[in-house]
């Protein structure tokens, strides 16, 4: 399939072989089985395996492999079931038995497994906070060093806790350095500027938020996280703990009202307001997306020297499904700009600049 019809799959068995493949080339080849598997659970007397052969809508952007994928590591890490775990160490590899194991899995757990469907996977990667601190060090040689972060998709509030993380960005230090979140990629191309950041606010939104205080929330949360990302679970634990030191700015709310909202609050002088996400955009709707990008143009044509308005999103580009950082700014700077990419998880990042 051409790469720019891969977020449009729509058949069920393509979008689960794709995201066993694709979970395979990204390096968790044990998460790809299990996913894989999924197809046998198709064919299965099950109520998960007919809502998945019925699925409406694009299947692979919609993440349906995923969700329930989260809900067979649920069973693991929460003890209910333990049988996958010689698959995720690697122990267990031929492809029919991991078949046969599933489906025995999601005919015992059919009732628990369902609700996992009805939300994409929150995703919540702190190691995608580099493209979020890289942009904003390119906006502060633009703009000025202060910033109020505005989150959308914000999940566990993850990203809405950037200001405490330390960051080692191609060389380019920022943040405390003795904070138990430390984000330094793989860096590849120049490093972004190393002008001051000052992040006087930082909020998020999320239709679900997750609380990361809950144990039962926080477990959930790492359900969505492949077994063999350990980086990853461990940038969870550090989230974990920080927000038991400090619980960060979440609200429940559509992205579209929080945009709206974000927009009629007072602006302090000499801050930029700004607008950030990652990963997130495909999950809202065609029409909010609309008009969040109107609301922001016409706030972006009303902004002044003094009160200036950035968005930054590191999303998914359709056409190649590279994860792109890109940024806007007002007044000055409409023309979308693209500072780099990087991986999905935040293992590695580019560095284009301008």
């Amino acid at each position: 399939m051409a790469a720019n019809g891969i977020m449009n799959i729509v058949d069920v068995p393509e979008a689960i072989e794709w995201q066993a493949t694709h979970a395979e080339e990204a390096g968790a080849p044990n998460t790809g089985r299990v996913v894989r598997a999924l197809l046998a659970v198709l064919d299965s007397d099950t109520a998960v395996g007919r809502r998945m052969a019925t699925w409406e809508g694009l299947s692979l952007e919609d993440a349906m492999p995923l969700r329930i994928n989260g809900g067979l590591h649920n069973l693991l890490l929460t003890g209910a079931d333990r049988r996958l775990e010689p698959v995720y160490a690697g122990l267990t590899t031929d492809q029919a038995t991991i078949d046969a194991l599933v489906v025995d899995l999601v005919e015992t757990f059919d009732t628990r497994l369902l609700p996992w469907l009805d939300g994409p996977p929150q995703t919540n990667e702190a190691g995608r906070s580099w493209g979020f601190m890289s942009a904003l060090m390119w906006l502060s040689v633009r703009l000025g060093p202060k910033f109020e972060i505005n989150e959308l998709g914000a999940s566990a509030g993850v990203n809405t806790m950037m200001d405490r993380y330390h960051f080692d960005l191609g060389g380019v230090p920022s943040g405390p350095a003795t904070s138990p979140m430390q984000i330094k990629p793989e860096w590849r191309g120049p490093p972004p500027p190393d002008s001051p950041v000052e992040i006087a606010a930082i909020r998020g939104c999320d239709q679900a938020p997750v609380d990361l205080s809950d144990p039962e929330a926080a477990l959930r949360l790492k359900s969505y996280v492949w077994p063999e990302a350990t980086a990853r679970m461990g940038r969870i634990e550090a989230a974990i703990q920080l927000a038991s030191e400090q619980v960060p700015d979440l609200v429940k709310q559509d992205a579209g009202d929080f945009v709206a909202e974000m927009l009629e609050r007072p602006q302090k002088q000499g801050v930029t307001r700004v607008l950030s996400h990652s990963i997130v955009w495909q999950y809202i709707p065609e029409a909010t997306r609309a008009d969040i990008e109107a609301a922001m143009e016409e706030a972006g044509a009303k902004a002044t020297k003094e009160k200036p308005l950035a968005w930054i999103a590191l999303e998914t580009n359709r056409a190649t499904f590279r994860h792109e950082l890109k940024v806007r700014y007002w007044p000055g700077g409409d023309e979308e700009v693209l500072l780099g990419c990087g991986h999905p998880h935040g293992a590695w990042a580019e560095w284009f600049g301008d």
